[in-house]
């Protein structure tokens, strides 16, 4: 489940600079569990989360975004994102020696790259409702800024699945404020029973690792 979700997230951050929305999927096992297990694993497995932090620097005409090693795959060299940066329209794009790379984009090309961010997150979101892996949520709605996600589900406790895509939320949360320059210090997820209203979970990424 780990790994589904880092794919999946890593998959759309990439849009920014792909302009690719695929996302990948992997067998997930499940385990014998309860929910609140799960949620304490969710919410204390910080290597499921890339550590590298994206760097964006909004000038006055131009955003400049450095992007880790990590999201760039491997083999990568300086023809090709030269190749790239021509093909996208991009003014530059830079290797650095540490294996990041800098792509320096005009301000409306970073706009219209995060409203197919956007666009891309929120079908991944709407894809959840009713799958296979969520059958019990109904809804997922979020903030602007995708800092307050709120998933509206029939169950009354959480299933394993349910558990760990706080996870997903996380991540999708804090990756699309990172490619915007609007680091999040917390993202907040709140599960709702759709039949009573009543809150089944309340998380915040801030208190990740954290004993209560």
């Amino acid at each position: 489940m780990k790994k589904r979700i880092v794919a999946m997230i890593v998959a759309v951050s990439m849009l920014l600079i792909t302009a690719c929305g695929s996302s990948t999927s992997e067998t997930v096992s499940t385990t014998k569990a309860t929910s609140e297990e799960a949620m304490v694993e969710a919410e204390s497995s910080e290597d499921s989360i890339p550590g590298a932090p994206l760097e964006v620097d909004k000038g006055l005409f131009n955003v400049e975004i450095t992007v880790p090693s990590e999201y760039l795959g491997e083999g990568v060299t300086q023809e090709a994102l030269n190749q790239e940066a021509k093909e996208k329209g991009y003014k530059q794009v830079i290797l650095n020696q540490d294996g990041s790379a800098t792509y320096v984009m005009s301000k409306s090309q970073h706009d219209e790259a995060m409203k197919e961010l956007r666009s891309t997150l929120d079908e991944e979101f709407a894809a959840m409702v009713g799958s296979e892996d969520y059958p019990n949520f109904t809804d997922i709605t979020h903030n602007d800024e995708y800092t307050k996600f709120t998933i509206t589900t029939t169950s009354t406790e959480l299933s394993i699945m349910e558990s760990v895509s706080v996870l997903l939320f996380y991540m999708a949360g804090g990756m699309y404020n990172a490619f915007n320059g609007t680091p999040a210090d917390n993202i907040n997820v709140e599960f709702v029973n759709a039949d009573s209203g009543e809150v089944v979970v309340n998380a915040n990424s801030s208190e990740m690792g954290t004993a209560e």
